[in-house]
């Protein structure tokens, strides 16, 4: 009979963040059911990406999310022949191009921007400002401490 040993403390704490993030992911992408188009998650991040960094480039993507070439290739087709992206080529190089968010893009990601900042402001719910400042300053730690590895 084998005994299982119990996760410690320190597992305990990213199982919850891993909880959060999936609770606020799903809630957010359930506002966008019954719309014209439902976006998985990887094209939910990359829509993201795209309205974050205008003007960015396949290239940019890949090294930001750390997916297959080809994968994204895929991910980034879907999403113009959806009308969501727009690409253009680069003004000083041909050869380069260029991802911003069609109108119908942009109206797409300020809903779930809308909904994000809703779902933000319940989950950090009677939380002081200190308190929402030391977590930050601590999750921060935890993310330099992971990309120190």
């Amino acid at each position: 009979m084998s005994t299982k040993s119990r996760p410690s403390a320190d597992s305990d704490i990213f199982e919850a963040m891993h909880s959060i993030t999936h609770l606020y992911r799903s809630q957010q992408y359930r506002s966008l059911r019954g719309g014209e188009r439902e976006l998985g998650p990887m094209e939910f991040r990359a829509l993201s990406f795209i309205a974050r960094h205008p003007g960015c480039t396949q290239s940019d993507l890949v090294a930001h999310s750390g997916r297959d070439k080809g994968q994204l290739a895929r991910l980034l087709r879907g999403l113009r022949e959806a009308g969501l992206v727009a690409a253009e080529a680069d003004a000083v190089d041909r050869r380069i191009t260029r991802l911003g968010l069609s109108a119908a893009g942009q109206g797409m990601f300020d809903e779930m921007h809308a909904e994000g900042e809703r779902l933000s402001r319940l989950g950090l719910a009677g939380l002081s400002a200190a308190d929402r400042a030391s977590l930050q300053l601590l999750l921060q730690r935890v993310q330099a401490n992971l990309r120190g590895c």
